[in-house]
């Protein structure tokens, strides 16, 4: 059917590619809250003392806040809608930065970092669930393009945000971007709508989708479930550690203040690798959907997977010349940021999309997982003086998810999908 016709329920279908780009749209306006995370933390070092250490279980708060409640949001959206989801999220997305700005204890910090995590968790979680549902005809570009918004929506901002640091603190800053952030993303929440029967087309099966929808319950009563879980986690922990330590790195490589001569752009290697890899971070994740809608699901993941660990060693074996941080750190990125598509688009063609939000939401909770990495990087690099360690079990977690997502988890998601006509209703079968 398509989707300009009307709908069973009545209503004029609205246009799902505008329904994609206020969902991307949002994403963007949630971005910073990790991807601009790294240019604060030098900042509250120098002001009050914080170690590294400290103020990285600040971001692994946000991490986890962000993560672990979105099945529980994801129940609110598949049940009610996303608008108000997302007015709620935007809310609190923005007020965690504002906290942030009036934090000068630990303990505030950490609530700032709460606050915000559980908002970005219900935007994040509600976009892409309903781009999930909006599109089961390119079920990975569109998670891809969706989840891009938050890779790649603070690229336009690392120059703004290092630039109101320096001249008017970081307090001010978290204020100002936190309050305008958080804003739109609430206006634009009254925008959202949820896809109605008729409201979208037939699927094109071009990848494995099963035919029946599966509850959260039933799903995670599964195997595959929990392959795909590790594998989110193990791929999810490097890319943290690079996010969040972007910049300590960068310091502790000798590179964060070296200046490269682009002809009308004289950035540090620092600020050229922030600029590269957010961009970078948001262009894969539609690449390799759309990839993954055409070749497989676990034949993108092999690919992707053992690019990021290769990329991991060359950033570690490579980094202390500042041209190579920055070309190699975007490496990193690159490789890392499809997980966002792939995982989202591979759980719904798995477990069916009438529970898109709460399914996803709940393998998205292996990112609060993952998150416990940054911080065990920080003082495993505190106590050893070196980021050998951190690197090495990085390079190792993602050619391990790589090698699963060929051997392990594509026989078995076809062994699945392959019977999904036996557990369907005898009456169902016989109307096929």
């Amino acid at each position: 059917m398509s989707v300009s016709a009307i709908s069973e329920s009545g209503r004029t279908p609205p246009n799902r590619l505008v329904q994609l780009l206020i969902g991307i749209v949002c994403m963007v306006m949630i971005a910073n809250l990790q991807y601009g995370w790294t240019f604060f933390v030098n900042p509250m070092n120098k002001q009050f003392g914080w170690t590294p250490k400290d103020i990285a279980f600040a971001f692994t708060l946000f991490v986890l806040f962000e993560t672990w409640l979105v099945p529980v949001e994801g129940w609110f959206v598949d049940r009610f809608g996303p608008k108000a989801v997302v007015i709620f999220g935007g809310a609190l997305a923005g007020g965690g930065w504002i906290i942030n700005s009036y934090a000068d204890t630990l303990t505030m910090l950490y609530l700032g970092q709460i606050v915000g995590g559980i908002g970005a968790g219900a935007v994040y979680g509600t976009c892409v669930g309903n781009a999930l549902r909006w599109f089961p005809d390119h079920r990975g570009a569109a998670a891809g393009w969706t989840a891009a918004g938050f890779g790649m929506g603070s690229a336009a901002t690392v120059i703004p945000i290092q630039n109101m640091i320096a001249s008017a603190g970081y307090q001010s800053t978290f204020f100002w971007f936190g309050l305008v952030q958080g804003l739109i993303c609430v206006a634009l929440a009254f925008l959202l709508l949820a896809p109605r029967p008729g409201e979208v087309p037939e699927v094109v099966k071009k990848v494995l989708q099963t035919r029946r929808n599966y509850t959260p319950v039933e799903m995670v009563q599964t195997p595959i479930f929990w392959l795909m879980y590790v594998m989110f986690v193990m791929m999810a922990a490097g890319g943290l550690m690079a996010t969040a330590q972007l910049a300590p790195i960068a310091k502790d490589f000798g590179v964060d203040q070296v200046k490269l001569n682009l002809w009308i752009w004289v950035p540090t290697a620092l600020t050229l690798a922030a600029s590269l890899d957010r961009i970078l971070n948001g262009l894969t994740r539609p690449f390799f959907g759309w990839v993954s809608d055409h070749i497989g699901r676990e034949n993108t993941m092999f690919i992707a997977f053992g690019l990021e660990a290769v990329g991991i060693w060359a950033l570690y074996a490579f980094g202390k010349d500042p041209v190579a941080f920055a070309v190699l750190s975007g490496v990193v990125f690159f490789a890392w940021g499809e997980i966002y598509s792939l995982f989202p688009s591979t759980c719904t063609d798995t477990y069916g999309p009438q529970y898109a939000a709460t399914n996803a939401g709940l393998l998205y909770t292996a990112k609060g997982t993952a998150a416990l990495w940054p911080f065990f990087a920080a003082w495993l690099v505190e106590l050893t003086g070196n980021w050998k360690g951190p690197f090495l079990a990085a390079v190792a977690m993602n050619a391990l998810a790589a090698v699963l997502a060929l051997f392990v988890l594509k026989p078995m998601r076809q062994r699945w999908l392959g019977s999904d006509a036996l557990k369907m209703p005898a009456a169902a079968r016989a109307a096929e």
